[in-house]
């Protein structure tokens, strides 16, 4: 019910001007709207994960939608340091992507460059290395195109347990022992691959084929380096994406992430953004530490002078937001609706994205 009444009560403000009004005001000049961004498909991930994949014709529009609006599409390091200095552009937006897949370099790259649009990418850096796809998100997009089936890997697990692939707790479930397996055994990258592989084996799913469209693979460091050298900004998202509540690891993270992405760039990278959206209060000493001029979230909202810069909220998009939804953060209407207090978002070792109360 809440959510109709939303939609309904943004189409009256639409009609009646107010979106256009709140475009324009001195209040939305002085707010930055940062969009988040995951993947975009290169083959089902939008069917599979539709809260973190999206059809590329889907990008299109939603580019398009900014260049209607004539909205200012900034670089991340022009747009924080603009924002604090009060000296934005009517309409402040920046394009974030997290992780890096290869489908940024094969789907999203040719639409931005198409419109013209600077982008940034939060960038982890240890599948780099490796042309395989991560562990944990390959075997639960496998067990997806495979559901329906009930199955027994008994001679991958040492169990005779049955698991149900019609639901996606059953997936879950499934993808949990996986990884369990692969830590238990301190597997390596190549490992976990071997061991992704007799999955697909036993699922009937045409391991190769997925290995060659590169699905949910990293961008290497030769493509990294060739959009870098068109515009495209590469930022810290840790090297392992995970964050320790340990000082030591967690900067450990941050600096195996710059170490390998400033000389592949040869750029700076002082921009973080929490992998999974988790953000915890010890952590910002952390950041200060390492250098860390700003920090992005997965909390909703628009950035104004007064956010804490290792704090910034940022709206994710995906496929299942309505058209109006995002013109509503475009203008700044959405900013002034209530909203329930945001959850803290992260993702699971079946890489859906899950929300837990704060």
């Amino acid at each position: 019910m809440l959510g109709v009444l939303k939609l309904l009560s943004l189409r009256v403000l639409r009609a009646s001007g107010g979106f256009e009004f709140l475009a324009r005001s001195a209040w939305r000049r002085q707010r930055l709207l940062i969009l988040c961004y995951h993947g975009i498909s290169l083959d089902e991930e939008h069917a599979w994960r539709p809260d973190l994949y999206m059809r590329p014709e889907h990008l299109h529009r939603r580019l398009e939608t900014l260049r209607r609006r004539r909205c200012s599409v900034l670089p991340l390091d022009e747009a924080v340091r603009r924002l604090y200095q009060g000296s934005l552009p009517p309409s402040s937006v920046v394009l974030t992507f997290d992780d890096g897949c290869y489908d940024f370099y094969r789907r999203a790259f040719p639409i931005l460059k198409a419109y013209n649009f600077p982008a940034t990418v939060y960038q982890t850096t240890y599948y780099c290395a490796h042309r395989l796809p991560v562990f944990h998100l390959m075997c639960s997009y496998m067990l997806w195109k495979a559901r329906g089936q009930v199955i027994r890997l008994d001679s991958i697990l040492d169990s005779n347990q049955a698991f149900e692939l019609a639901t996606e707790a059953g997936r879950e479930r499934l993808v949990a022992e996986l990884v369990a397996l692969a830590d238990r055994q301190q597997l390596s990258a190549e490992q976990r691959d071997a061991l992704a592989a007799a999955l697909a084996e036993k699922l009937g799913v045409d391991y190769q084929q997925l290995l060659s469209a590169r699905i949910l693979q990293l961008m290497t460091a030769e493509e990294i380096r060739e959009i870098a050298a068109q515009g495209v900004s590469f930022q810290l998202h840790t090297h392992r994406h995970r964050t320790p509540r340990h000082a030591d690891l967690f900067c450990k993270e941050i600096r195996d992430n710059r170490s390998w992405l400033e000389p592949t760039t040869g750029a700076p990278a002082f921009h973080f953004c929490y992998p999974s959206g988790h953000h915890e209060s010890i952590f910002l000493p952390w950041l200060r530490q390492e250098q860390v001029i700003s920090a992005s979230t997965c909390e909703p909202g628009l950035a104004s002078p007064q956010s804490n810069p290792l704090l910034l909220p940022r709206f994710v998009d995906t496929s299942s937001q309505p058209d109006i939804v995002f013109d509503s953060w475009l203008t700044g209407v959405a900013g002034w609706l209530p909203r329930r207090r945001p959850r803290q978002k992260s993702i699971n070792a079946a890489g859906a994205v899950v929300s837990t109360p704060r």
